[in-house]
């Protein structure tokens, strides 16, 4: 069953950002189990899965570049502009006229700070990208960011054991403040990348947000997270 929210802003003018809290309209699974997903990916069929998440991805350039890095692994996007999630999807669909590569990558117009685990069931992630989120600079705008410790909660939960959260910002104290949201967080732990890890090369310089960085000789700060076990579930298990 699929769920649709109501809102009278939708198809506005296109911004830069958008307000992630307030009423959009958005089409969302009741349950990740009842998620159609053969509907965004041709070859999707029964036992495939979603394993890699990229939360606000802009106009997929990361995704485009994974998906042929990775050209075994599903991936999504998640967009809340209107206008630009149906670029990126015009995108793939045009990428997939040239090359049949790009059959493993698309984009969902969601709200991820709402919907998430509508999509994805309990480990089901196995790479998540934060990557050039909105810094929402004023104080009172800081609970509009995408890291904080109730949507870790909830990124622990669709992330394995093991899995990754990969994060870039221009902005250095939002970079400072992931590091210490993740860092602080008991079910996150800092990790360095082993040098053929292909998704953290291309972390800046796939992104269109990173090329204008790049371009403007600006400077981007990287840092990725593991989800560790549940410290409280592994005491009890050794007691």
């Amino acid at each position: 069953a699929v769920v649709s929210t109501q809102s009278g802003h939708y198809g506005r003018g296109q911004r830069a950002h958008s307000n992630p809290l307030s009423d959009h309209s958005f089409d969302y699974p009741l349950s990740p189990g009842v998620m159609e997903w053969s509907k965004l990916y041709p070859r999707f069929k029964p036992g495939d899965e979603v394993t890699f998440c990229d939360v606000g991805c802009g106009y997929g350039g990361l995704l485009v570049t994974l998906s042929s890095m990775f050209p075994d692994k599903y991936m999504v996007g998640f967009e809340i502009r209107v206008k630009v999630s149906d670029y990126v999807n015009d995108r793939f669909l045009a990428l997939r006229q040239e090359d049949e590569v790009y059959h493993n990558a698309g984009v969902i117009r969601t709200n991820a700070m709402k919907y998430l685990p509508n999509f994805f069931r309990k480990g089901q992630l196995e790479k998540m990208f934060i990557l050039y989120p909105d810094p929402h600079f004023k104080k009172c705008k800081h609970k509009w960011r995408i890291v904080s410790e109730g949507l870790l909660a909830e990124y622990a939960y669709v992330l394995q054991v093991g899995g990754l959260a990969y994060t870039v910002s221009d902005v250095k104290e939002v970079h400072d403040w992931m590091v210490e949201h993740f860092t602080t967080f008991p079910l996150f732990e800092r990790y360095d990348p082993p040098q053929d890890d292909k998704a953290a090369q291309i972390l800046i310089g796939s992104t269109e947000e990173g090329k204008k960085v790049l371009r403007n000789n600006g400077q981007s700060w990287t840092a990725i997270f593991r989800r560790v076990d549940d410290p409280h579930l592994v005491n009890c298990g050794e007691s």
